[in-house]
């Protein structure tokens, strides 16, 4: 609870321009965040190139560039973090995927333990544009997909985070993976691909 405490305060402090106070705040998140990349790479292809210490690394670069967000609390940080976790790997597949120049996308099946090891980057990139998609529809919707897919939280983390029910998570958290699981099938299926 302390810790809890501790992390909220350095959160307050930093929304407030002490950049001094994400420096004090590393060694408080560091490890939580290392099994948040840790869930997220067991989920990517097994020649993925980055690692969970490289992973925490290039979110944290992307939290400190954030300037004056209002920290609510430690679950809030931890559903930042998991979104700046999904643009890591996002920008680093699109990367990946101008380099190989093409690919067609496949079908990607999203549950609590997500994509399969061995995803590629048509997969992730996708996904990323389904969940765009659906932040059109239902932010919140797509918001819960970012703490339970790229963050691997919990019901309990994410409904704290966003500041509703478990029961409300668990049911978004179904509508959004139903929704995304027709949208992927359609875009993967030839009839789609064809027409465009």
């Amino acid at each position: 609870m302390a810790e809890e405490t501790d992390i909220s305060r350095l959160l307050e402090a930093h929304a407030a321009g002490d950049r001094a106070a994400l420096e004090a705040l590393v060694p408080l998140v560091y490890e939580h965040l290392r099994q948040m990349a840790n869930a997220r790479l067991r989920r990517e292809r097994n020649d993925h190139t980055f690692g969970a210490t490289e992973l925490v690394h290039e979110a944290y670069i992307r939290l400190a560039d954030v300037k004056r967000l209002n920290w609510r609390n430690r679950a809030h940080f931890f559903a930042v973090a998991s979104t700046a976790m999904r643009n890591v790997l996002v920008d680093y597949a699109k990367r990946r995927n101008a380099q190989k120049r093409g690919g067609e996308y496949v079908r990607v099946d999203l549950d609590a333990e997500a994509l399969p090891a061995d995803a590629n980057e048509d997969d992730l990139l996708a996904l990323d544009e389904a969940l765009n998609s659906l932040a059109t529809i239902d932010p919140r919707q797509a918001r819960i997909v970012e703490c339970r897919f790229f963050g691997g939280m919990s019901l309990r983390e994410t409904a704290e985070a966003l500041e509703v029910s478990e029961a409300t998570v668990s049911r978004d958290w179904m509508v959004a993976r139903a929704w995304l699981g027709h949208r992927l099938a359609a875009e993967s299926s030839p009839s789609t691909r064809s027409e465009a």
